[in-house]
């Protein structure tokens, strides 16, 4: 730990120089320079000139437990101290894998009992790909290859990760997507619902997966991919009639469905998972995040009882990762598992802290600048509109107003995020009611401060239709 750090203009210069950031213009970061954070307590970071910020966002929506937890960072130590390192190829095992696969079996929906570890999200995802694609081979039906997946969403950013997700702007780098995945619209009725009712529009969009599967041949389908809330894409929150017709379809053509839980996993919505809070019933989940609250790098494929059969049937899968199962990831995911149960944050998130910040994130609606706040659990939106009845978009470039709110955010040390022109929260699961009350002050104080620069700047003006 480096508690005497070098000022904080040499920290950026070196940033700056050396270290390459994700999803980053690296040329407008060095000359600005990077925000440097050097320690975290429960909601709060504190930068390297000491500001204290709340942290709304959870880091990457993963710290789900809250930072600063010692319990984590001990059982970290001793399981390095004990077996820091050790694969699960070469018919190998050891304590932390089989503990945490049982656990994860226990707490997962349904027969989803068995359990295939990775890194991240990311490579969860592409682990996934490689599996339904398994499946149906050793079913006898190889030619069923094709993914269907939703632009907007967000499944990571690997080759086959961001394939899957439906980021434009991801596609145009690298030759995405691979063969083989193709995407529908997503359930975004502020956006693109028109004049249609919530109720109609969220039918409309379900039923342009069976659409799509009629258009490329059932017999090719493999999977259908979704998160239950998209998080990446927006806090984007699908009509109530969406799901069940996902449901019913992937069922009338026996295709497999993945609920990517990468982001609703481990409390984000109330409940373990998020499938559990929109009644979807997948046959595989993917996880990662709040499965160590960020602490340590890790995810997994949760998988069903006749999926796993059919794959463990199959001879050898061939497929893995150096890191699967690591000892220290699972110890530590164990640990946090452990701390989401006995502290009951869960229920916590879904009797107390939920509603309570649902009632003070719904009144930001009445804002001049706020056409529509969404949330679920201790994930929520808010989207931007110089006109509330029309649905209004900017006129100036989409993210231009999202990134002058989420600049005076960060300037009242409050980190919330943009996305277009939406704001998006999903902060720690600990949160208290006073932490809540402070997030939303700066939240409202941003974005008046937001409002009179947009008006000040011309910006207030509508999109033509």
């Amino acid at each position: 730990m480096i508690d005497n750090h070098l000022p904080t203009a040499e920290l950026q210069a070196l940033d700056a120089a050396h270290h390459m950031h994700p999803f980053t213009d690296g040329n407008a970061l060095a000359k600005k320079g990077a925000r440097v954070i050097t320690r975290a307590s429960g909601v709060w970071l504190t930068d390297s000139e000491g500001c204290e910020i709340l942290d709304g966002m959870a880091g990457l929506w993963c710290v789900n437990v809250g930072y600063g937890r010692e319990e984590l960072a001990e059982v970290a130590a001793r399981q390095i101290k004990q077996l820091p390192f050790y694969n699960t190829f070469f018919q190998t095992t050891h304590i932390p894998a089989i503990q945490l696969a049982k656990k994860l079996a226990e707490l997962a929906p349904g027969d989803l009992n068995h359990v295939f570890f990775n890194g991240s999200g990311s490579d969860s995802n592409d682990t996934n790909i490689r599996m339904v694609r398994q499946y149906w081979s050793a079913k006898g039906e190889p030619e069923r290859k094709v993914i269907i997946s939703r632009w907007n969403g967000y499944h990571g950013s690997t080759m086959g990760a961001a394939s899957l997700g439906g980021m434009k702007g991801m596609h145009k780098q690298g030759g995405l997507p691979i063969p083989d995945i193709v995407h529908i619209d997503q359930p975004d009725w502020w956006s693109e619902g028109g004049d249609m009712s919530p109720e109609a529009f969220g039918l409309a969009r379900a039923q342009e997966l069976e659409a799509k599967i009629l258009e490329i041949g059932p017999e090719k389908v493999a999977a259908f991919i979704g998160e239950p809330i998209q998080g990446a894409g927006g806090v984007i929150i699908a009509p109530e009639t969406y799901w069940p017709e996902i449901q019913r379809i992937v069922k009338k053509y026996g295709i497999l469905l993945i609920a990517d839980e990468v982001i609703c996993g481990f409390g984000r919505t109330g409940n373990w998972f998020g499938c559990q809070t929109l009644g979807i019933t997948p046959d595989i989940m993917t996880v990662a995040k709040g499965l160590t609250s960020g602490y340590i790098p890790m995810g997994a494929s949760i998988v069903s009882d006749e999926v796993a059969a059919v794959i463990n049937g199959a001879d050898e899968f061939a497929h893995g990762y150096t890191y699967s199962g690591h000892p220290v990831a699972a110890a530590v995911a164990l640990e946090n598992l452990r701390i989401l149960e006995d502290e009951k944050v869960i229920e916590t998130v879904r009797e107390v802290t939920g509603p309570y910040l649902k009632a003070k994130w719904e009144a930001l609606a009445a804002h001049p600048m706020v056409g529509e706040a969404k949330i679920v659990g201790m994930m929520a939106s808010i989207a931007l509109t110089p006109n509330k009845d029309k649905r209004a978009k900017f006129a100036a470039k989409e993210g231009t107003v999202g990134y002058i709110t989420r600049e005076r955010c960060f300037a009242n040390n409050l980190v919330m995020r943009h996305v277009g022109d939406r704001m998006i929260i999903s902060p720690p699961l600990v949160i208290t009611k006073a932490e809540i009350d402070e997030l939303i002050a700066r939240a409202t104080k941003s974005l008046d401060e937001a409002y009179e620069r947009v008006k000040a700047e011309g910006l207030w003006v509508e999109k033509d239709a």
